[in-house]
């Protein structure tokens, strides 16, 4: 089942938050009520949430302050926030409710079918978010618990070096006119190593995934 995004709705008055409920029921999220800026920060203390809709003209700690006590949590500073008025005749509002860290402004009375839209967008991407953290996650988990992967082509030169040494050691055996066995028994098990290395490296499956173990 898919989680369900949290939205806070902040409004000093009842029948605007149920308005927003009815609009944005279809939404099938999880609608919290706030009825000013001391409730909306009361429960962003209890709760995550993927959006905040948020009503500028408050009696006491208006949209604007509640935004900036918001914005100066760490934990809270990165939810979007949905600025709502019905204050349209000052131009400096929509500027003071980006400068507050809103990522969108409507002004009342709004098309329902456009704050909706935009609700489901924001949904959408906390939808999106919680996905990649999820993905991100279980990939640090199977890197954590994965033998880190060999560097086939040095292992390889490391290999025919243990070879090169091991045939030296042969050629002076002989040269001396010491007893060889011993030293041709040591290039044997070196030449079986690096033959292993090279069937491992043949059977297909990717170079990254072999491990040194695998490489004998």
């Amino acid at each position: 089942m898919t989680e369900r995004a949290r939205i806070l709705m902040v409004d000093d008055r009842p029948e605007n938050l149920l308005a927003l409920e009815a609009i944005l029921g279809s939404l099938s999220q999880e609608l919290v009520r706030a009825s000013s800026g001391e409730d909306a920060l009361r429960a962003l203390l209890k709760d995550d949430f993927a959006l905040i809709l948020l009503d500028v003209q408050m009696p006491g700690m208006d949209g604007f302050e509640t935004a900036a006590q918001i914005k100066a949590r760490a934990r809270t500073r990165d939810i979007p926030i949905i600025f709502l008025t019905a204050v349209d005749t000052d131009q400096h509002h929509a500027y003071r409710g980006y400068a507050a860290g809103g990522a969108d402004y409507i002004t009342k009375p709004f098309d329902p079918w456009v704050l909706r839209a935009k609700v489901q967008v924001f949904v959408d991407l906390w939808v999106a978010g919680r996905r990649l953290a999820t993905q991100a996650a279980f990939l640090r988990r199977q890197l954590e618990d994965t033998t880190p992967a060999v560097d086939v082509l040095g292992e390889l030169r490391d290999r025919l070096a243990l070879v090169d040494d091991a045939l030296l050691a042969l050629g002076t055996q002989v040269t001396e006119g010491g007893d060889p066995t011993e030293a041709i028994a040591l290039v044997e098990r070196r030449v079986t190593s690096l033959r292993q290395a090279l069937d491992v490296l043949g059977e297909g499956p990717p170079v990254a995934g072999h491990t040194r173990r695998e490489y004998g």
